[in-house]
C-alpha cells in the first residue's frame, strides 16, 4: 500500500489535535453505548449505530456533492479497511458491554504501537529509537494498569485486544485509501461495516429485537451523533501529518475513558492506575516534542 499524505511539522501538530479531539468524543461514545447495552442486545446496538452513522455521512457526502459509489471504493486498501473495521467494531463493542469501561479503554491504548509498526513496515516511515522507546514506555504504562495477574484482567479482555488490532488495521488502511475518497465516503462505508458486524453477530447470538425506550433511544442517538463526529476527526487525523507522530495521541483516550468510567459507572482507580496513566501521558508528550526528529 502507498501513502498519499504529505507531512511536515505543522501537519503533525494539526493531526495530533484532530486525534486528541477524536479520542475525547470516542470515549463519550463508548460510555453511551455501554449505557444502551443495559437494555438492548449488542447486535441491535451495532445495527442502529451503524445505520445512523451511515445516514449522517451519506447526507454529508450529498451536501458536498461527493460520490459515495466511486470505483476506488473497490480498491485493495478499502477492502482491507472493511475487514478490519468489522473486526474492530464488533469486538470492541462486545468488550465495552461485557467488561469495565476503564479496562477496555486501557487495552485499546496498545493501538499506537501496532499502527506505528505498520507505518514503518508498509509505508517506510522512519521511526527512531527515541520514539520507539517512548511508545514502549506508554505500552508499559498500559500493562501496569491492566495488571495481568490482578482481578481487573479476565478472559473477556481478549475481546478488547481483538478490537484494538482491528482498529489498528483500519487506521493504516485508511491512510492508504485512494485520495479520491473523502472523509464522508470513508465514514459512510465505515459505519456500513458496523451494520454488517451487527447482523453477523445476530446470526451467532440469536437474541430477539428489544423495544427501544426513551432513555436508551437517547443513548443510541447521542452515540450516533458523537461517534460520527469522532470518526470524521479520526479520519482527518490519520490523513494529516506523519502516522508515527499522530497515532501515539490515541493514548489520550485513556484519560477520557477512565474519567467517564469513574464518574458514570462508579469504577474505582488505584495507585497502579495512576502510575500507568502517568507513563502513558509522559510518552505521548515526549513524542510530540520529538516531532520529526529520529
Amino acid at each position: 500500500m502507498i501513502s498519499h499524505i504529505k507531512t511536515d511539522p505543522r501537519s503533525n501538530l494539526i493531526g495530533s489535535a484532530f486525534m486528541i479531539s477524536a479520542m475525547a468524543l470516542f470515549a463519550l461514545e463508548d460510555a453511551l453505548i455501554k449505557g444502551a447495552s443495559a437494555t438492548l442486545p449488542i447486535w441491535q446496538i451495532l445495527v442502529l449505530f451503524g445505520a445512523g452513522g451511515s445516514a449522517v455521512f451519506a447526507t454529508a457526502a450529498l451536501l458536498r456533492g461527493a460520490r459515495l459509489f466511486h470505483i476506488d471504493v473497490l480498491s485493495r486498501p478499502m477492502k482491507v479497511r472493511v475487514l478490519f473495521e468489522i473486526l474492530g467494531r464488533l469486538f470492541f463493542v462486545l468488550a465495552i458491554a461485557l467488561t469495565p469501561l476503564s479496562v477496555a479503554t486501557v487495552i485499546l491504548q496498545a493501538t499506537p504501537l501496532f499502527v506505528v509498526a505498520g507505518a514503518a513496515l508498509f509505508f517506510g516511515e522512519t521511526v527512531g529509537w527515541r520514539r520507539w522507546s517512548a511508545i514502549l514506555t506508554g505500552l508499559i504504562g498500559v500493562v501496569v494498569i491492566i495488571q495481568p495477574t490482578g482481578e481487573g484482567f479476565s478472559a473477556l479482555s481478549i475481546l478488547a485486544v481483538l478490537g484494538m488490532l482491528g482498529f489498528a488495521g483500519r487506521d493504516l488502511a485508511s491512510r492508504a485509501a485512494p485520495a479520491t475518497l473523502g472523509t464522508e465516503v470513508l465514514g459512510f462505508f465505515g459505519f456500513l461495516c458496523i451494520v454488517v458486524a451487527g447482523l453477523v453477530f445476530r446470526l451467532w447470538e440469536g437474541t430477539p429485537i428489544a423495544a427501544l425506550d426513551l432513555q436508551t433511544g437517547l443513548y443510541v442517538g447521542g452515540a450516533i451523533v458523537i461517534g460520527s463526529l469522532a470518526y470524521a476527526l479520526l479520519m482527518k487525523a490519520m490523513r494529516t501529518g506523519e502516522v508515527s507522530s499522530v497515532a501515539p495521541f490515541r493514548y489520550s483516550r485513556l484519560l477520557f475513558g477512565v474519567a467517564l468510567g469513574v464518574v458514570a459507572f462508579g469504577e474505582r482507580l488505584d495507585g497502579t492506575m495512576w502510575i500507568g496513566t502517568a507513563l502513558i501521558v509522559a510518552s505521548g508528550l515526549y513524542i510530540l516534542w520529538r516531532g520529526r526528529q529520529v
